[in-house]
């Protein structure tokens, strides 16, 4: 089975293309990634048999802490690894070429928000920074390097640092993307309340157990108020996947060329719902061509006819709904 091309997942520019690869990656996965061949084969579907993209099976999500998600014929450069409470099982994902994740979210940003050499990138992730295995660290390092600006950087409980820094590149009119945590940006803003004309301010989502949980709407009005913005970018990216769907405002998420978001029923995981129905979430990520593509995650959600999407919450006892049925 030969390996689709790195370059023409890259270049998918219209959904014909991407209905094509997609049933490419498919076939080439189903053969190569002994887990998902084994999958298929649980559910009694002939690989040969599927004809569309939105026919193609969807591997849970949770089999990223039970197995080793990988083609049979790579071996991992990098594992990247979720943040969970002490003892909580992680997911791995074994990747078996770095290179294309970088391609995936630098390629990501430029079209949601153009050359990463344009920003200024302030980075509060403290409970990213202080644990191993983070996909959206090594993602930020990589932007950081891509801007080239002197007062890029992470910063962790230095708030005051972070404050002298916000407003240096507001008073020289610096196009700045502020990214954090959600929990740190509420503590800063505790502290620092300010008005930006200059910053975009992108939560990455999570209370890491600092804070109690919020809906968005509640979460997004204190952080406007705090930070004197209109809106509140986010980014929606997991370590099961190496590409990431960006948000401008209102929790509407948008994904690059070569990402899909699904919903499927959530009484029956293998039937997709049609469009503004609230489901569970199903990616489609061509760039994980060395892993798994297609993804049902444990997120629900709703997707809108011009293919943006929603995430509305979780599922309860999501590791033990769905269709798990190699999870021993």
């Amino acid at each position: 089975m030969n390996k689709p091309a790195y370059s023409d997942i890259f270049s998918i520019n219209n959904t014909e293309a991407f209905d094509k690869l997609s049933l490419s990656v498919f076939a080439y996965q189903a053969e190569t990634n002994p887990v998902y061949k084994e999958y298929l084969q649980h559910l009694k579907i002939v690989p040969n048999s599927i004809k569309r993209y939105s026919d193609i099976p969807f591997l849970p999500i949770s089999f990223f802490k039970t197995h080793e998600v990988i083609t049979e014929i790579q071996q991992a450069e990098i594992v990247f690894s979720s943040s969970g409470t002490t003892g909580m099982i992680q997911s791995r994902h074994l990747v078996s070429d770095v290179s294309v994740y970088t391609e995936s979210f630098t390629k990501a940003f430029e079209c949601f928000y153009g050359q990463p050499s344009d920003y200024c990138f302030l980075a509060l992730l403290p409970s990213y920074l202080e644990r191993e295995g983070s996909s959206l660290i090594l993602m930020i390092e990589d932007l950081i390097k891509l801007s080239g600006h002197e007062k890029s950087g992470f910063f962790l409980h230095n708030h005051e640092d972070l404050y002298q820094a916000i407003l240096e590149q507001e008073n020289n009119g610096q196009k700045t993307i502020l990214i954090g945590v959600t929990y740190a940006l509420l503590d800063f803003i505790e502290k620092y309340p300010m008005k930006l004309k200059h910053t975009i301010v992108m939560e990455t989502g999570g209370m890491k157990g600092k804070r109690k949980e919020m809906v968005r709407e509640e979460l997004h009005d204190i952080l406007q108020q705090g930070f004197g913005v209109s809106e509140i970018h986010s980014e929606y990216g997991m370590t099961e996947l190496l590409s990431q769907g960006y948000s401008d405002g209102k929790g509407i998420f948008r994904c690059p060329p070569w990402m899909k978001v699904l919903t499927r029923d959530t009484n029956d995981p293998l039937t997709l719902t049609s469009q503004t129905q609230t489901g569970g979430v199903n990616i489609i990520d061509l760039s994980n061509i060395n892993s798994c593509s297609f993804i049902a995650t444990q997120d629900l959600g709703k997707v809108y006819q011009d293919g943006s999407f929603e995430i509305l919450g979780r599922f309860d006892n999501s590791d033990i709904r769905g269709c798990n049925l190699l999870v021993q």
